[in-house]
């Protein structure tokens, strides 16, 4: 049996709930991975003071652009890649990939390029206050260096777990997690550093973290990146990453700027606030990556299935990815919410940081479980290449529900609009998740269906799914 016969038959019959889970389990342990180092990253950073605490929130606006670009690329190849391999149609599958990683390496270089000289007002840009500055220009340097081998990272991670083989990803993600939390406090302390340790602990952790993926790539992967499938890329195949990956630029590129103006708002208040809200961004974040990475275990069981017509198991693998987010959600986010003074107050020992930070992660836990509600749909419509109602469902839970609120709460309430702002989004992401969802799977039959050999063209056509491009 070849390896894409075995693959077609792990993917259409294996029973659906054990797919999810296994495919969902190491991206669930690397989407844990990087959400503990960026949160290492607040702790030992926050430890320096406030100021410098702030400018971890500032630079994650920096590296929620890095990522909008990366995720665009890895999610709009890998989506199509997942297709293609459901035709075997690996040849196909290999300029996509080529495109996308070749792509994120001269898409992050130029960022580095234009980023670096013009660090200071990107920073101001971000919402860094004059206070701030200074330390977000040390520990931006770092981020910009690495942005290449950041986004490129990001692209052989989503392909590899479209195809199925999220373990190896997971691999390379876990050990630059790991070598991170461990270089933060020799760099920061050992070596006198401070927030140029952790700037250079994070450059180090990317490079290695790139090289290991890379690795698990070529050894794992049915796709190949080739100079050669470079070169017989044409328009049409970008268009179609660009189109594919579009809901994942749009979404990371809101949060981006989600981030930014929730920066300059809480900036009025201090940097106390910046930073209180800064750590709850990065809690918030820590407790949805569970949800996110079960999801993505979800999502090359959807793409497969639904472009080979079993539509029964799409529904099943759908319906246990919701439970179980729903089940996550509420477990993390109850626990999240008794101990919210007690969470802050780890990573910042400032009193006026406590006092805002604790009822902001309060408001933010109690809310927590809404986000259930849109992170399946919105990777169910990208992976089966509905890419408007992708795109809608991503741009929700970017900002679309929340910038209004940080806009115009604030100056009614004060500080109280500025801890409410992103649970009131979320609790409106999911009212106008939910009729999506329900409206897509009565739109398609119950039962599964059969790809008839005359459904599929020449070159891996098919007359009624995706159409690759020759």
């Amino acid at each position: 049996m070849t390896q894409a016969e075995a693959h077609y038959k792990k993917m259409t019959e294996t029973p659906v709930e054990r797919l999810v889970l296994q495919l969902a389990f190491p991206s669930v342990l690397s989407m844990l991975i990087t959400n503990v180092y960026n949160l290492a990253d607040t702790y030992f950073v926050g430890s320096l003071g406030v100021s410098a605490s702030g400018a971890v929130g500032v630079v994650f606006t920096l590296m929620a652009v890095l990522q909008a670009l990366g995720f665009m690329l890895g999610h709009g190849s890998g989506s199509v890649i997942s297709r293609l391999l459901a035709e075997r149609d690996v040849d196909m599958a290999s300029r996509y990939i080529s495109t996308s990683f070749f792509g994120a390496l001269g898409l992050g270089g130029a960022v580095a390029l234009i980023g670096i000289p013009c660090i200071t007002p990107l920073m101001r840009l971000m919402g860094s206050t004059e206070t701030i500055l200074p330390y977000a220009r040390e520990y931006g340097l770092f981020i910009l260096l690495s942005a290449p081998l950041l986004m490129a990272s990001l692209v052989l991670n989503n392909v590899l777990r479209y195809e199925g083989k999220a373990a190896y990803g997971a691999v390379g993600l876990t050990l630059g997690g790991l070598l991170n939390m461990i270089g933060d406090p020799i760099l920061i302390y050992g070596f006198g550093m401070g927030v140029d340790g952790a700037g250079l602990s994070t450059a180090i952790s990317q490079a290695i973290s790139f090289a290991v993926l890379l690795f698990m790539f070529f050894r794992h992967a049915q796709s190949k990146i080739s100079p050669r499938s470079l070169a017989r890329t044409n328009p049409r195949i970008v268009a179609d990453i660009v189109t594919t990956g579009f809901p994942n630029l749009f979404r990371q590129g809101l949060m981006s700027v989600s981030s930014g103006i929730l920066n300059h708002c809480a900036g009025a208040f201090g940097d106390a606030c910046v930073s209180a809200m800064a750590i709850t961004s990065r809690v918030q974040n820590f407790l949805t990556s569970i949800a996110i990475g079960i999801c993505q275990g979800f999502q090359p069981v959807a793409g497969f299935n639904y472009q080979v017509k079993k539509y029964a198991r799409l529904r099943r693998a759908f319906r246990c990815t919701l439970i179980l987010n729903l089940i996550v959600l509420a477990a993390l986010g109850g626990l999240s919410l008794c101990f919210a003074p007690f969470i802050v107050s780890r990573f910042q020992s400032s009193p006026e940081v406590l006092e805002i930070g604790a009822p902001a992660l309060r408001y933010t836990s109690a809310c927590l479980i809404f986000a259930a509600f849109n992170l399946a749909p919105a990777m169910l419509f990208q992976t089966c290449g509905m890419k408007g109602r992708a795109l809608l469902l991503a741009s929700l839970r970017g900002g679309v529900c929340f910038i209004p609120f940080i806009l115009i709460l604030p100056p009614i309430l004060g500080l109280l609009g500025i801890q409410i702002s992103q649970p009131l989004g979320d609790i409106l992401m999911a009212a106008i998740s939910i009729p999506f969802t329900v409206q897509f799977f009565r739109s398609i039959p119950r039962e599964d269906q059969h790809v008839r050999e005359d459904d599929i063209a020449p070159g891996g056509e098919t007359r009624n799914g995706i159409v690759s491009p020759s």
